[in-house]
C-alpha cells in the first residue's frame, strides 16, 4: 500500500521560511508526476506546485512563483517544498500527490496518491 507522509508544517511569522516533506512508502513514485497543493478554511483546493519524474520540469502557480521552490529526491522517494517569503494568506494544510498527468497540468484534486496533509500557519 502506498502512502505519502507529509511533514515540516508548523507556525512561522510572515516573512518567514519553511520546508516541507513528502515521503512516500509502499512503492516508489519515481515515474509520477508529484505535486503539492492546498486548502485552507472554507476555499477551495489551490494547485500550488509541480514537478516531473525526472525533476527535469517544474510548474508553479502564479501565487507562489517565485517563493516556493518544488523538488525531489527519487533515491529517497521524497519531494519537498521549500517556502520563503511566507504571507498570513498562505495559511492552509499542504498536501502531496502523485499523478501521472504533465507538470504543466493544474491539478489539485485528481490523484493516484495523496497524504494527509501538514499545516502550515503564518502569523502576521
Amino acid at each position: 500500500q502506498v502512502q505519502l507522509v507529509e511533514s515540516g508544517g508548523g507556525l512561522v511569522q510572515a516573512g518567514g521560511s519553511l520546508r516541507l516533506s513528502c515521503a512516500v512508502s509502499g512503492r516508489t513514485v519515481s515515474n509520477y508526476t508529484m505535486r503539492w497543493f492546498r486548502q485552507a478554511p472554507g476555499k477551495e483546493r489551490e494547485f500550488l506546485a509541480a514537478i516531473s519524474w525526472n525533476g527535469g520540469s517544474t510548474y508553479y502557480a502564479d501565487s507562489v512563483k517565485g517563493r516556493f521552490t518544488i523538488s525531489r529526491d527519487n533515491a529517497k522517494n521524497t519531494v519537498y517544498l521549500q517556502m520563503h517569503s511566507l504571507k498570513p494568506e498562505d495559511t492552509a494544510v499542504y498536501y502531496c500527490g502523485a499523478d501521472r498527468w504533465g507538470v504543466g497540468t493544474v491539478n489539485a484534486y485528481h490523484f493516484d496518491y495523496w497524504g494527509q496533509g501538514t499545516q502550515v500557519t503564518v502569523s502576521s
